[in-house]
């Protein structure tokens, strides 16, 4: 074999192992474009779920006066055994109910969970709460129009469930 078939086989090993190299790397730099920079759904609600009054959790998620509405349901026991797992059902009969919060008033945390809804969806949700003693439960939704709803509920807790 002579020298110049000899570099073009070292010449074909090298765009071999080039092509190969690149072949191998493409999904591992696709995935490290997923990556996202910064998180900013959490910097959003950061200060409201951090709130230790409910004024201030009801300035930090936005929420503006509101109408009561009977369009609200709210299924919860008047009284919770256990205040570390309280069952509640909620249904907003509202048209465009595109936000959900339930605040806890007593919660040294008040503002509990915060619901969002895609245009379309039925707004029925159940879930498990925790209170640190009988408090007020309030449900407040935001519809699409930008109206902003209300309902609430007592709820007495006989064991607390939030360490307070």
């Amino acid at each position: 074999m002579d020298s110049s078939a000899a570099g073009i086989d070292a010449l074909r090993r090298r765009c071999l192992l080039a092509g190969s190299a690149s072949w191998l790397m493409t999904p591992l730099m696709s995935l490290a474009s997923l990556i996202p920079l910064r998180v900013l759904a959490a910097d959003a609600s950061r200060f409201a779920f951090t709130a230790t009054t409910l004024a201030d959790a009801f300035k930090a998620s936005g929420v503006t006066p509101s109408a009561d509405s009977a369009l609200i349901v709210i299924k919860a026991p008047e009284v919770a055994e256990n205040g570390a797992q309280v069952p509640i059902e909620i249904i907003s009969n509202i048209p465009g109910s595109r936000q959900a919060m339930i605040f806890i008033d007593k919660n040294p945390l008040p503002l509990t969970a915060h619901l969002f809804f895609v245009n379309g969806t039925l707004p029925h949700v159940r879930l498990q709460v925790k209170m640190a003693e009988s408090s007020r439960l309030r449900l407040v939704i935001k519809a699409a129009d930008g109206k902003t709803y209300h309902a609430s509920r007592e709820i007495k807790v006989t064991i607390g469930g939030c360490g307070a």
